[in-house]
Order: structure tokens, then sequence, then C-alpha cells
């Protein structure tokens, strides 16, 4: 069983980033790629150990390389980007990104062949069957086993704030869900997803994580699909939230809005603060409100005693953390709202081209 420990907690505030992305073909429809873009074809040297394909023929997925200082993520990123976009043309594929494909139609999509993604075919049967979503997935380094586990608990509340502003995929199976983030819903339908309970410590944390692999529950830890989890071998907390996103922008102010949350909360753990211990249904509230609502969400407040507008809470964080890209996220149309005014006045070509991966900003 491959597991990680306490002993890679070592690094304070190192970055990286993982993006869930579309193969399209030049019309911007899913089609099947990874198997020509991963394994036929060798990738940018920047792309080498770092590009791999999801659960289906049609999803990839890149990893930045370490990130040292906050202020190299955006050329990191863009750098990434660009490689995936000039690697995908030069195979004659383009790529998309959004939480969700709107015109993806799960029956009609090939699944990959990686015994992994054949395995859980197999054990989870129709929820994996038709998981075609697409995320961000931020890591931010921490130095401690502990702390890691203690700033992942309270990172639970702050989930739904980042869920509501990268709400975009309002479309699922080719209809409107009424929804602003059907992905965040439909993901939910895994085993070992969503909002996770509170652990006391790090021996906690792992005593689950060695729990679930000894029964067979999971075949790995990354199996384990929350939306915010300590990642026992990179020595990071992981915000697993927002939605994929064709703007970089909106993808580097979820990242500086990661980055800021982790190194206050650090601050507070190591002064001795103490904990919420916030009730998961609470918790699950809140992130229904952002899946629902998204940007135009209220949330239980952080002390339950009311609630709060996602506007007011973003202007709130602004000020408390030094921090303006979630701001200019929440002022701009949201992605849900953005796909279907396009479906609607354009029609389906101008909504697929605007998911197009933008590799400069």
């Amino acid at each position: 069983m491959e597991r990680g420990s306490r002993e890679s907690f070592t690094r304070m505030g190192t970055l990286g980033i993982e993006e869930e992305c579309f193969v399209v073909d030049e019309d911007g429809r899913p089609t099947s790629g990874t198997d020509e873009l991963v394994y036929e074809h060798d990738p940018p040297e920047i792309l080498e150990g770092r590009l791999d394909h999801e659960l289906f023929k049609f999803v990839i997925e890149t990893q930045t390389p370490l990130i040292e200082e906050p202020g190299d993520a955006r050329d990191s990123l863009l750098a990434i980007r660009r490689a995936l976009v000039d690697h995908a043309e030069n195979h004659g594929f383009r790529i998309a990104a959004a939480g969700l494909h709107p015109l993806a139609k799960w029956q009609e999509l090939e699944h990959a062949e990686k015994p992994r993604y054949r395995s859980q075919l197999d054990r989870i049967q129709y929820p994996q069957h038709r998981n075609t979503t697409a995320g961000v997935h931020v890591h931010v380094g921490v130095d401690d086993a502990d702390k890691a586990v203690w700033i992942a608990n309270e990172l639970r509340w702050y989930v739904p704030i980042m869920l509501a502003l990268s709400a975009n995929s309002p479309y699922w199976n080719g209809f409107d869900t009424g929804l602003q983030s059907a992905r965040a819903k439909i993901f939910e339908a895994l085993p070992n997803t969503g909002m996770p309970t509170h652990f006391e410590d790090f021996e906690a944390f792992d005593r689950f994580e060695r729990r679930m692999l000894e029964t067979e529950s999971i075949n790995d830890r990354g199996e384990l699909w929350y939306d915010v989890r300590p990642h026992t071998a990179h020595g990071t907390v992981e915000l697993r939230t927002p939605d994929g996103q064709a703007d970089p922008e909106i993808v580097l102010a979820f990242v500086e809005y990661a980055h800021a949350l982790v190194e206050a909360l650090a601050e507070a753990y190591e002064d001795g603060t103490s904990g919420h211990r916030h009730r998961r249904e609470l918790l699950d509230e809140n992130k229904w409100r952002a899946i629902r609502y998204g940007q135009d969400a209220s949330f239980i407040d952080r002390e339950l005693e009311g609630t709060v507008d996602l506007g007011e809470l973003v202007d709130r964080e602004c000020e408390r953390l030094g921090i303006d890209g979630i701001k200019r996220v929440y002022e701009r149309e949201s992605g849900a709202d953005r796909q279907r005014r396009l479906l609607e006045e354009e029609g389906a070509d101008a909504l697929c081209e605007s998911l197009f991966l933008r590799d400069e900003v």
C-alpha cells in the first residue's frame, strides 16, 4: 500500500497547481485524445512527468512544477498551459476548460484503459461511469503534519466561498441542470467525496487513511477525493474545490486566496487559536448554497449566528488577507451565467469557443 507520512510535511508556503481540462476538436466538441497526447507522442519537456489523463479519454490533467514563491505562480501556470495548448494543436486537438463540458454526453464518450480507472469503474459503477467532471486543485505546503490537519479542518468553512466564485458548470449531459456548479453535485455521487469530517490531529487522519486502505475501501490514498485534504505524500494541504476555468486569471485568484488562507491559518495555529468544530451538516448546507446559487449565494456565517452574502464575504476576506483576486472574480460575470447567456444569444458554437483554454493574460 502506497502511503505518505508525517515526515512529508517539511516546507511552508510552497505551491502546486493541478488543472483538469478537456480534449476537444477544432469546433470545441469533446473527442478522445489522451492516448495520443499522453502515450503516443512525447510531450514538451516542461510537461514530462506532469501530464496525465483522467477517467475519460477526453479529460487531461497537468501539474505545475513545485512553485517556491507565490509570485512565480503566474509564470508557472501560463508556461504549463502554453505547452499543453501547443502539444494538442500539433496533433490536431484543442484544449478547453470548465467544470463540465456543456455538450459532453457520457454515454457517447470513451473511458480510459488505465488499470486504476478500470478498477474504479468496476467497483463504483454508475457514479463513476458518468463522471465527466474537471476541476482545479491547489496545493499549499505546510511544515508540520498536525498543523496541516488543523488547517484542513478550518478550511472546510471556506470551501463554499471558493466553489461559489468558481461555479462554471450549469450544463451536464446536454441539459441545463438549474445549478451553477453541477460538477460539484455530480462528483459528490462518488464515495469519499464532498465535505470531510473533523480530524483531531495527524494521527487520527493517518489512522483513517490506513483503515480505508487496509479494508480495501480505496485502492490508493488518491481515492480520498474530499474537497480539502492533507496530502500525506506531498506535505501539503490540497484544496480541490473550484470548477475548471479557461481564464488563467480566475485560477490565479484562487491560488492567491488558497495561499493566503493557509498562511493565515498557520499563524493562528502557532498562536494557539482554538479551532472550529463545525458540524459537517452545516458545512454541507453552505456547499449546497454555492452549488445552487453560485455568486448569488448567502452562507451560514463562521460563528453559526446568522447568514452573510458572498459579496460581503469577498470584501471581508480581501481586506483581512490583503488580496484582491477573488474581488475581481466576483465583480465579473460568473462562468455559469456566461455559459447560459452565450448559448441563448449566440448558440453552441460560441459557447464551445468561449471554453478554449487561454495561455496568456
